[in-house]
Parts: structure tokens; sequence; C-alpha cells
């Protein structure tokens, strides 16, 4: 993998306190190496060290308040518990639907897609996800299907860590094209 492949691209991963560490840190690394800049969001504050379900620190980079989608070119949404605490945030949801909105890359895994119902931007998507949230996305409206990595438009998702490096080979795929497809965003 180039180290230039996504160079001048901006990345944002956003996620709180209990990530699941794999989720978080598998893409980091995997989008720094093809060259992509990538921060860390949160609702709390730039500098803040929060810690994963097994004690792994990460430290935010900019509060997700201070942060504007039109700064970045994809967005990931990695799982464990931080997505329930993430979705009961306003400015979290206001930050997916301007992603959404200007067709971004949204690539979510394992408990990431709950952000995605909470803003109501999936509905009539093909998505993958975490077997106990599949019927939260069925009731979401979603066409649920069970594979390691789906894309649809913008969204990209995936179930689980062990799916994590076709999710990652599939974000670095996506952002290294130019988007000639038309964006099947339905909001």
């Amino acid at each position: 993998m180039s180290q230039t492949q996504l160079a001048g691209k901006n990345v944002a991963v956003i996620t709180d306190s209990l990530y699941e560490d794999l989720e978080v840190w598998y893409p980091t690394i995997r989008l720094r190496e093809a060259g992509a800049q990538v921060k860390v969001l949160s609702t709390h504050p730039a500098g803040t060290v929060i810690k994963s379900e097994h004690g792994y620190e990460v430290k935010v980079d900019d509060s997700i308040g201070d942060a504007s989608a039109e700064d970045f070119d994809a967005v990931i949404l990695p799982g464990g518990m931080a997505p329930d605490e993430l979705r009961r945030h306003d400015v979290v949801l206001r930050f997916l639907t301007d992603a959404y909105r200007q067709n971004k890359v949204i690539a979510s895994i394992c408990h990431g897609p709950q952000l995605l119902i909470s803003a109501g931007l999936i509905r009539g998507r093909k998505m993958t996800c975490v077997d106990s949230i599949k019927a939260d996305l069925i009731n979401a409206g979603v066409n649920y299907v069970d594979e390691e990595v789906v894309r649809d438009g913008n969204l990209i998702s995936s179930r689980t860590p062990e799916d994590l490096p076709a999710f990652g080979r599939e974000i670095v795929s996506v952002m290294a094209r130019e988007q000639t497809e038309t964006p099947m965003i339905q909001k």
C-alpha cells in the first residue's frame, strides 16, 4: 500500500469511552499508512484521553462540536459501547447528517450503525452489522445482509473485528478512486 495513496484525505473516527479497541485502532493505522490524516472526534474536549472496553487509551483530537463534516472525506464509526452513548448527542447526529448529505464515505462496524439509525439515515440501504443489533437495522428499514463487508453508495459496513481486513481494504479502495457513481442519498 502506497503511503501517498490517500495523501490529502482527511478522516474522522468518532468514538467515546468503552470503544472496541481494534475497531478504532485498525482503521486508524491502516488509513494513516495509506497517507490519510486521521482525527479522533468525540463529545469530549480535545486532549481528553478515553479508554476502550479493555483499557486501551486514545486521545481525542477535537471535540465533534468544534469539527465540521466539510473538513473530512470519510467518517469511521467503530463499535463497542461507545455508539450507544454517542447516539444520545444531537451534535454527533448533526455531524453525521451533514457528512451523509455531502456524500462523504461513512464506514461503520459492529455497533457503529446505531449512530446511523438514530440519525435516521439508512432506511432502504443495504448494510451489515454485529448480530446483536441486526434486528435494530432491519427495524430501521435496512436490507440486512450477513457479509464481511457491504458497500451501498457512500456507506460501508462490517460485522466484527474479524472483518477488519476487508473493512479496511474497502475504505481505502473507495477513498482512493474518484467518485463517479451517482450518490444513493435518500434524504
